[in-house]
């Protein structure tokens, strides 16, 4: 079976004619919600998943507002609010050389530079505040250490063996 991800959350209905709002969590949300593109609906109180179909779909305030083939009222997407939207990963869009998925960095461990043998951490989540993206590593102990995402700190990155060396520049410890 495919693995699916996460391309977006329905956080509410925009409208009377069926459109929803959606929290993209994509790098390529032009791409995913595309007219045409197919969307896996998770929906949040646990009922079946469901294949829909984008009709329309634009940028609006920071999120995607859409309009999905066959729903034309808020009556039938309200009922959806909270439902996770989601693509099989082998619909995945390739990436330029040193570029990764957020699935692919979440839980990779994190070591330094100067201590190959002891992990930091593990990454538990990406924010992406500005200018560059910066990982939240959860140590086995004390408060969590956010990781600038920038070439003089990631030095090497291993998918396959979920594995980050970074070099640790002064004042990024608690």
């Amino acid at each position: 079976m495919t693995e699916e991800l996460n391309v977006g959350k329905l956080v509410n209905t925009h409208g009377i004619r069926g459109e929803i709002k959606i929290l993209s969590s994509t790098d390529f949300p032009e791409v995913r919600f595309a007219p045409g593109k197919k969307l896996l609906v998770v929906p949040a109180d646990g009922s079946p998943k469901f294949e829909v179909t984008v009709e329309t779909a634009r940028e609006h305030k920071g999120m995607y507002i859409a309009k999905l083939e066959g729903y034309t009222n808020i009556n039938q997407v309200e009922k959806y609010k909270g439902s996770m939207l989601k693509v099989p990963s082998d619909d995945l869009v390739e990436l330029p050389e040193n570029e990764y998925y957020f699935h692919q960095i979440v839980g990779c461990e994190v070591y330094t530079d100067v201590d190959d043998s002891q992990p930091l951490g593990q990454i538990t989540e990406i924010l992406q505040p500005g200018a560059n993206d910066v990982w939240v590593v959860k140590p086995a102990k004390g408060p969590e250490i956010l990781i600038p995402v920038i070439k003089d700190v990631v030095l090497d990155v291993d998918i396959q063996e979920k594995k980050i060396r970074v070099h640790l520049m002064e004042g990024l410890l608690p």
